[in-house]
């Protein structure tokens, strides 16, 4: 723990700091990294049957993409972990040196018949992270944040890869969308400290200046999606 909190803190600890971290713009901005993106064109080709289905993301620092997807209707659990690379490395002092092929990702466990995987994309596009920023977010720099979707079958693998060339083709960003389909690659579970970790430091200067905007960005773009109470992973 005192390693992430080396990391983490530091970066805005200090009021000199903080002003700088205001004055660039990548952080404290509420919805600097957000924006509505339209709706997938391609959808499941048929209706949902299960009641229940994984989505694996990566798009930087893991605290923050966990408490989005967590106060998202129809998610029923969102996990804190490690993906891309092999199982001896999935720790996090392993990873945090870039070069074990993991990403910060999150699993995220969701009804289908209530928020679609598409719609689970849609929010990762629009308010989880900048999917045009490569090997980064915001203060965090290195592959292992890198903007990722790890598709847990074909299908999935189909409607993300026609997602992002309808966005990229809609230009609705000012950059391309940097975002890395990576099928086949296993999921580990963080250690326990990361999980629930926005909830648990709401005022950490981390979650309060680079991810509590992202919250307000979900409640605001997706109001009948928002779920205001988090289902935490320390809940089960």
């Amino acid at each position: 723990m005192d390693d992430v909190m080396r990391r983490r803190s530091l970066l805005l600890a200090g009021g000199a700091l903080t002003m700088a971290a205001i004055g660039t713009g990548w952080a404290a901005r509420p919805g600097a990294e957000s924006r509505e993106v339209p709706a997938p064109a391609l959808e499941n080709s048929a209706p949902a049957m299960a009641v229940s289905e994984t989505a694996v993301l990566a798009g930087g620092c893991f605290w923050g993409v966990q408490g989005v997807f967590q106060h998202l209707q129809g998610v029923s659990r969102a996990v804190s972990g490690y993906a891309g690379g092999e199982a001896s490395t999935a720790q996090y002092r392993r990873v945090t040196s870039g070069d074990t092929g993991h990403a910060e990702a999150v699993q995220v466990t969701f009804d289908p018949r209530v928020v679609s995987y598409g719609r689970i994309l849609q929010v990762f596009f629009s308010v989880a992270h900048d999917p045009t920023q490569l090997n980064r977010q915001g203060p965090d720099t290195g592959t292992q944040y890198r903007s990722a979707i790890f598709p847990q079958n074909p299908e999935q693998a189909r409607i993300a890869r026609a997602y992002i060339a309808q966005l990229n083709a809609a230009r609705v960003f000012e950059a391309a969308i940097v975002t890395r389909l990576e099928p086949d690659r296993p999921f580990y579970p963080a250690e326990d400290y990361h999980q629930d970790y926005m909830t648990r430091n709401p005022t950490q200067p981390y979650i309060v200046f680079n991810d509590l905007p992202k919250i307000t960005e979900l409640r605001r773009i997706f109001p009948d999606r928002y779920r205001a109470t988090p289902v935490l992973v320390a809940a089960r």
